[in-house]
């Protein structure tokens, strides 16, 4: 498999793709006016205490308060174990009011960054990641990334963090790309890090209620910390400067791989050579293509995401349900990739097509869990219902692409759909009725879409007589092109 990161550079824009096989898995996006804020650090200040929600708001210096949940507080001590993992349900935090008061100052750091018209999500439990490690300096813990499968590898790289640790009180995470990394290697990460919370260390001591701390790196260098592994090919970046910044950060921390970075120069953008710029147009649509002929349609909802399967015009060589098996096979590797690369998290609940043979149920759930082992993000996946559902969660940090490029649509008000000019139509003559009543005036103009003034003038014509002699004046009607459907206006004249 080869795997390929492209950055795209513009002065008010950075994205990054990543491409497995020439196809589209992940789009990443910052935008000058509005970088993400997760693994920032700020000094908050607690403005109100929540007690029937466990939770305090804390104002840390963004448009909205931010959310400060109890168990964000007081979790017990994590055990390698369960890092990134199922874990037994931990025990109850203590009461908010035991932890926090209303004007408290408390250093947080940011685990999830604004959704909608949420504000963002804190946590007072501090992390610094490196490349290859995760620093806890209010903690004992030292983890191994459950990605990392081989025991033997597991025990190597435990006993290596508790060398490092060395009795310093703080706790140590190995994250996946520290699988078959050196001692020597894993010390220079520790000592970077180390370096990172001495320096934060002293901002905090001296920092007032709203003031960051902390911040993350821009997005082309967080990328190359957290996605570059021996198993990406090349990293291709269209700025000369962020390619001088990029590669002088590889140097530093990632020498052996430095040589796969490099500035792409051509003319043509590079989104465009690669068909990302389509691929991403195409993960803005809710409908899926598969090649079987089946297809898959997303909705997305502020509760929870649902991805139908429907066979379309696939219809098998044998049977209905081998039709169904064969497409539920390939729509869960499909829809493995489209939460990917749409960034879709929270609750999300898959409808394949109904199988009677149990033995067809597990494999199209296996093919779905095999597919999504490849995420970076935390899955969790269920067992399929008796009805063909399947319910899953999907970590979410960052609000989803479409939200991140789009915005409601002004003609529907985001509702995904648009009343019928028939609809407008009756919709005027009630307000036609309710106008005559309450004002005088001889003659009516009604202003609306093209379509809805050529149905009311054809197919509407005997009604719109009828109600001019009902009330006795006559009725004129003007199309505007600017009007949406929905949209009218009855002026009295």
């Amino acid at each position: 498999m080869t795997e390929e990161i492209l950055i795209n550079v513009t002065p008010r824009e950075a994205r990054v793709a990543v491409v497995e096989n020439g196809m589209l898995q992940e789009v990443h996006i910052e935008r000058a006016g509005r970088r993400g804020y997760v693994g920032n650090i700020y000094c908050g200040r607690v403005v109100r205490v929540m007690p029937g929600m466990q939770a305090a708001f804390v104002e840390i210096g963004l448009e909205r308060t931010a959310f400060l949940h109890a168990s964000d507080m007081a979790r017990p001590a994590v055990t390698a174990e369960t890092i990134g993992g199922e874990a037994s349900p931990p025990p109850a935090a203590p009461p908010i009011g035991e932890l926090v008061h209303e004007g408290q100052r408390v250093i947080v750091q940011v685990i999830k960054d604004p959704i909608g018209s949420k504000g963002a999500r804190l946590s007072t439990h501090l992390s610094i990641p490196s490349r290859y490690l995760v620093l806890l300096p209010d903690s004992s813990t030292l983890g191994v990334s459950v990605r990392i499968e081989d025991e033997t590898e597991r025990a190597r790289l435990k006993e290596l963090l508790g060398r490092l640790v060395n009795g310093t009180g703080c706790g140590l995470i190995a994250r996946t790309n520290a699988e078959g990394q050196s001692a020597g290697a894993l010390a220079e990460d520790v000592a970077y890090v180390n370096k990172v919370w001495q320096a934060v260390s002293e901002t905090i001591a001296h920092a007032e209620p709203g003031q960051r701390v902390y911040e993350e790196p821009p997005l082309p260098l967080r990328v190359l910390r957290d996605l570059m592994h021996a198993d990406i090919e090349k990293v291709r970046v269209d700025s000369r400067e962020t390619f001088e910044r990029t590669l002088d950060f590889a140097h530093r921390f990632m020498p052996d791989l430095a040589g796969r970075i490099e500035h792409y120069p051509g003319e043509r953008p590079i989104f465009d050579l690669y068909g990302v710029e389509d691929e991403i147009g195409k993960a803005l649509r809710k409908e899926v293509p598969l090649k079987s002929g089946g297809h898959l349609v997303i909705d997305q909802t502020e509760a929870m995401t649902t991805i139908d399967v429907n066979t379309g015009a696939f219809l098998g060589a044998r049977n209905l349900e081998e039709t169904a098996f064969r497409t539920n096979l390939e729509a869960a590797q499909a829809a493995a990739r489209q939460l990917r690369l749409r960034n879709l998290g929270g609750i999300i609940i898959i409808d394949f097509i109904d199988m009677a043979d149990p033995d067809h149920r597990r494999q199209v759930l296996r093919t779905l869990e095999k597919a999504l082992a490849r995420d970076h993000a935390r899955t969790t996946v269920y067992e399929m219902s008796p009805l063909g559902l399947v319910e899953m969660t999907r970590k979410r940090t960052t609000e989803s692409l479409a939200r991140q490029l789009c915005e409601p649509c002004p003609a529907c008000s985001g509702r995904g759909i648009v009343k019928t000019a028939e609809t407008v139509g009756y919709e005027i003559f009630r307000e036609i009725t309710r106008a005559v009543r309450q004002f005088n005036a001889e003659k009516l103009l009604v202003l609306a879409s093209p379509r809805v003034v050529t149905r009311m003038l054809e197919e509407e014509s005997a009604a719109v007589a009828e109600l001019e002699a009902f009330i006795g004046k006559s009725i004129r009607f003007q199309p505007e092109e600017q009007y949406a459907q929905e949209q009218f206006d009855v002026v009295l004249l």
